[in-house]
């Protein structure tokens, strides 16, 4: 996490005791915030560190398809279906990333809350339960309390969600750190790709 801002080092600061316990996270901030970054960073610092960080970006993926990737399928339950582990499955025992959790529908919210709430999870198409052991921590780019005001987000979940709430500042509001990034990302790029793009000029800077 590449920063000069006060509170985004508040949060930094923050995170092993974040880590520390296996309470739920909710980080709330705007796309480009480094939400996905603030988790990974969670994992690194927990006792999960040397198992799975699995990252989903349910806003890329169809809700008709969101149910079999998260909860897993039995097969026989419908044509071309076979016996295979969701992501609750496949964290076991390390840390569940469920990003842009405002794009979850009601119904799937409704199964979510109740897999936290129960450590267990049954396949599509099985009525045995699987219990799991992993951290989960999930993000949003809208707010959470104008997704509830509006019936997009089920106050249960998020209560259930953000046991811990982190808040990241809007990247509108952090131009310290706009030539660190702008620096870091030339140099990234340049080794990355054998280019010889210049560092910005003092001009600029």
């Amino acid at each position: 996490i590449i920063t000069r801002d006060k509170k985004m080092k508040d949060i930094i600061a923050e995170i092993d005791k974040f880590a520390i316990t296996d309470s739920t996270i909710l980080i709330y901030g705007e796309t480009g915030t480094g939400k996905e970054l603030v988790a990974q960073a969670v994992h690194n610092s927990s006792r999960r560190y040397s198992q799975k960080f699995i990252s989903i970006n349910w806003g890329a993926i169809p809700n008709t398809l969101l149910e079999r990737l998260i909860f897993g399928t039995t097969k026989g339950r419908f044509t071309g279906a076979e016996d295979k582990a969701g992501l609750f499955e496949m964290a076991d025992k390390g840390t569940l990333f469920l990003d842009e959790i405002n794009s979850l529908d009601s119904s799937l919210q409704i199964k979510l809350l109740e897999a936290i709430e129960t450590k267990k999870i049954r396949r599509i198409g099985s009525n045995k339960e699987i219990k799991f052991d992993i951290k989960i921590v999930a993000a949003s780019n809208e707010n959470p309390q104008k997704l509830i005001k509006e019936g997009r987000m089920k106050p249960d979940l998020f209560y259930r969600l953000a046991v811990i709430y982190v808040r990241l500042p809007k990247l509108k509001d952090r131009g310290d750190d706009i030539i660190l990034l702008a620096d870091y990302f030339v140099n990234y790029f340049n080794k990355k790709m054998n280019l010889k793009i210049k560092p910005l000029s003092n001009d600029i800077k």
